[in-house]
Parts: C-alpha cells; sequence; structure tokens
C-alpha cells in the first residue's frame, strides 16, 4: 500500500514517521512490515497481502499532534491519501462508540461541529481524482470531528462517573500515586503525597535489591515501610518480577541459567520480599510488561508458566493482599518490532484461561515521549481502548498514568511525542489530568487510578512528569486531583 501525505493541499517533501505501525482487522501490530517515506508518500510493505491499517503520528491544526489510526484497507496499485483515510476512521470511530456507549445526547454547540465533519468528508469523496483538493477537505473534516470525538469522550465519561459518584461506587485507595525511595525521607515530600491520596504505590527492583546472588539489601524499603506503616494509607508495591533489563541484577543476566533455574531464582526473590512485608502490604504488582519486556526470550509457555510462578509465590509467603498482573503498550505497537513478545489481549486472555490464581490486571498508560507505547492519543482512542477491558472477567487497575507539564527535547519533543493542542505547560497537563481520570473512573470495573510521579526528577518515565515540581512545590495538576478527591467522597 501506498499513502500519498499533503500539507494545506500540498503534497510534503519531508514527513516523520513517528509511531508508525501496520495492524490487521484484529488490531494485532502486523510484524515484518516495513514502512519508509519517499517522493511524497508512505509506503507499506507486508508479509501477506491481507486488509491492514496504518497508524502514526498525525498534526492537526488547533488540536495538537495524536498517534491516529486509518481504517483496514486493501492493497491497491493506486496510492490512498492519507488525509482523507484518517479522516474516515475518525468518523467511523465516532459512530461506532456512540452506539457502543448508547450515548445520543445532543453536545451543545457542537452538533454542527459534527455535521460540518461529515459534509466535508462528503466533498472529500467526491474530489477524490483531484489529490491536494480532497486531502484539504479531509483536513478540515479530520479537525472538526477530531474537537468533537473529544467532547464526545469527554462528556459521555462524566456522565458516568458523576452516576458512579453519586452511588458511591468509589472505594478507599482509588486514587493513588508512584513514590520515589529516595525522596520519602524528606516529610514535605511525603506529606504532600498523603494529602489527599490514599494510596501509593513503592517500587521494588530485583537489581537493586538482591545485587549479588542470595544477599539482599532491603535496607531502602524497609526505611519507606516504616515511614509509610504510620500513616493510614493502602499500600501497594512492586513490581516484582519486571523482565526488562534494568531491574535484573547482573549476576541474573550473566548467569546464562535455564528457564527451570530462571523460575527458581524469580520465586525465590517474590517469596522473599513478600514474606518480609506480608503484613503492611495490600497490594502486589506480581509481575509487570510480560507482554512486551522479555530479556531472556522465554516462549509463550514459559511466559504463562512464569506469570503462573510469581503468583503462586506470593500466596505461598503468607499474604493475602492483592495481587495485580500488570500490562504495558495496551494498543500493542511493540509486537510489530520486538522478538517474544505476546499482544496485550492475548496475553491477558492466556492468563485468564489458564487458571493462573490472580486477582486483578493492571495498566500503565504513559504518554509524551518517542517510544513505541508512548506516542500520544487522543481521549475517544484512550476510552474505547479501556472499554476492550469490559469483557475480561477481572478488576482493572491504571496503576501508572503520566503526562508531560512542558516541552521536553530530543526523545520528549512534541514533534515526534506528541501534544495535546499547542503545548504542554501545567495547565494543559492539568486540564488533560481531569479528563483521563473521570473517564478511566467511569469505567465500572476500574477500581483505581495511579500517577506514576509525583515530583519532577524522580526517575519517571516521562519528563516534567511530576505533579510536584522539583522544589517540590504543587503544580495545577495537583489541585485539579485534590479537587477531584473531594468531589468523590464528598457526602
Amino acid at each position: 500500500m501506498k499513502f500519498q501525505v499533503f500539507t494545506e493541499g500540498k503534497i510534503v517533501n519531508d514527513f516523520t514517521l513517528s509511531g508508525a505501525y501496520l495492524f490487521g482487522t484484529d488490531g494485532i501490530s502486523i510484524r515484518r512490515a516495513k514502512i519508509t517515506f519517499a517522493d511524497g508518500a508512505i509506503e507499506c510493505v507486508r508479509p501477506n497481502s491481507e486488509t491492514a491499517g496504518l497508524a502514526l503520528l498525525w498534526p492537526i491544526a488547533g488540536f495538537g499532534r495524536v498517534l491516529l489510526p486509518t481504517t483496514c484497507l486493501p492493497e491497491r496499485n493506486l496510492p490512498y491519501i492519507l488525509n482523507v483515510e484518517l479522516a474516515r476512521a475518525k468518523l467511523m470511530q465516532i459512530t461506532n462508540r456512540r452506539e457502543d456507549w448508547s450515548f445520543f445526547d445532543s453536545l451543545e454547540g457542537m452538533e454542527d461541529i459534527s455535521k460540518e465533519s461529515q459534509e466535508l468528508f462528503i466533498k472529500a469523496i467526491q474530489s477524490i481524482k483531484d489529490a491536494p483538493a480532497a486531502a484539504q477537505l479531509a483536513d478540515a473534516s479530520l479537525r472538526r470531528a477530531t474537537v468533537y470525538s473529544e467532547k464526545l469522550a469527554v462528556r459521555q465519561g462524566k456522565s458516568v462517573f458523576d452516576k458512579r459518584r453519586r452511588s458511591h461506587g468509589f472505594g478507599r485507595g482509588c486514587l493513588g500515586c508512584r513514590l520515589d525511595p529516595n525522596l520519602i525521607a524528606q516529610s514535605p515530600y511525603l506529606d504532600r503525597a498523603l494529602e489527599y491520596f490514599a494510596a501509593v504505590t513503592l517500587p521494588v527492583n530485583w537489581a537493586r535489591i538482591e545485587p549479588r546472588q542470595g544477599h539482599f539489601d532491603f535496607a531502602a524499603l524497609d526505611d519507606c515501610m516504616a515511614a509509610l506503616g504510620r500513616r493510614k494509607v493502602v499500600i501497594s508495591a512492586g513490581p516484582l518480577l519486571h523482565f526488562a533489563q534494568d531491574h535484573l541484577p547482573d549476576w541474573l543476566l550473566r548467569s546464562g541459567a535455564g528457564f527451570e533455574k530462571m523460575r527458581e531464582f524469580a520465586y525465590q526473590f517474590v517469596s522473599k520480599v513478600v514474606a518480609r512485608y506480608a503484613q503492611v502490604v495490600h497490594r502486589w504488582h506480581v509481575i509487570s510488561g510480560l507482554n512486551a519486556f522479555n530479556q531472556f526470550n522465554f516462549n509463550f509457555e514459559q511466559i504463562l508458566e512464569m506469570t503462573r510462578a510469581a503468583n503462586m509465590a506470593v500466596r505461598a509467603a503468607g499474604s493475602r493482599a492483592i495481587r495485580i498482573v500488570e500490562v504495558t503498550s495496551p494498543w500493542g505497537e511493540y509486537y510489530a518490532t520486538t522478538p517474544n513478545s505476546i499482544p496485550p489481549f492475548v496475553y491477558m486472555d492466556m492468563v485468564v484461561q489458564s487458571g493462573t490464581s490472580f486477582d486483578a490486571f493492571g495498566l500503565q498508560m504513559r504518554f509524551g515521549k518517542d517510544e513505541t507505547g508512548m506516542h500520544l492519543r487522543d481521549m475517544m482512542h484512550i476510552s474505547s481502548i479501556l472499554d476492550q477491558f469490559a469483557p475480561i472477567a477481572k478488576p482493572l487497575y491504571v496503576t501508572d498514568v503520566e503526562i508531560p507539564s512542558e516541552n521536553g527535547k530530543h526523545k520528549f519533543n512534541p514533534d515526534v511525542a506528541g501534544v495535546w493542542h499547542r503545548h504542554w505547560d501545567p495547565t494543559r497537563q492539568s486540564q488533560w489530568l481531569e479528563r483521563f481520570y473521570k473517564i478511566a473512573l467511569s469505567k465500572p470495573y476500574v477500581e483505581a487510578v495511579n500517577y506514576g510521579s509525583l515530583a519532577d526528577g524522580d526517575g519517571s518515565a516521562i519528563a516534567h512528569s511530576g505533579l510536584l515540581t522539583e522544589a517540590l512545590e504543587p503544580k495545577e495538576s495537583f489541585g485539579t486531583l485534590q479537587r477531584l478527591c473531594l468531589s468523590m467522597f464528598k457526602r
């Protein structure tokens, strides 16, 4: 397939393919695909001739730069017009979401925009033989459709969120944040964290706790548990296992151990940590991101067995805490390029069907970095992916959400990572988070949302994503979550 790319009705000579991947009719990204740009067109080569769609970061005048998909399209010799196909997909998504949500309320002041977007798209199709004109009309249609889709997702989310709030549907600990163990000793840091958050997450890193085989250093984690033990707070800890290189001890990476021995090492580590803190931890993030991060190239059966063994170790160590299996990158872009990975929903279904004993799934949703799974999505796409968790018979915890409060450089540059409206600033971060939280917590199966970075500079995945500055001064987003918390539990 080829897609011609136009800007303001003119074919482009230079275009950066940020976050680009192909996906099939099942939504799963396609492996061994090659995507290139040359001479004003994107060429997509894939290993089979089945219909496929293209997703990539795309600029929308007045709205920002977000990752958008086309619909699934058949191969043909004539190039598609990318601007037209992105508009087509967005209009189809609006129609499908309204039907799935059974949400047909009129949006005051927005119905005209919806009608205009449809009329502009029809004109684009009528002008399809004049590619520059069709592209301009499609751009205008997409601009209006994206604004409308965002309003629709936010309005529907707020409506259901308010119903859940009025029926007292939120439990203690449904709002939380991840803490930096290096900052907990500073009382202003901990005081800020517990001012409104009833839940906190303490990171666990195998590489730091067991730097030498059989030698455990719990000093930092002990100090954190002691500081929190004097407070009335829901404590989460983990991930106990995360098979990315920076979470694995050097001795394990060099060991050359086979899977059976690796499982034994992992079981012993989990057992040691859980037995030590079983009386104080309420939620264990047992295993994280094994759908995407697989340093030892485990096969399908081994991935399932490691997931099962880790959850068994938690229970065997005497903990009755909630056991969470954490999934990263819910759209599954990584599957196209990462060997021995599994699409997120395939992994989740496998874990459930295998009879593994655990209590909930966790989900990481970080945005604002030019890295697989972290390019910015619009609110309708976020709401739609959360809806896909509904059929899975397990509660869902959003264990890590992050968004920047200012523009970054390199991988954090909004031109390649995405931006919401004009540029990132504290107000933009605050507004985005308020919308995200109400959409996420409108889903009845979402038990809690945990923010991933309390303060800037605490080793978070997204630069400038803290709710506090490095000086521990609150940003607008901190006040927004305070007000959200008060509204949720006001009686």
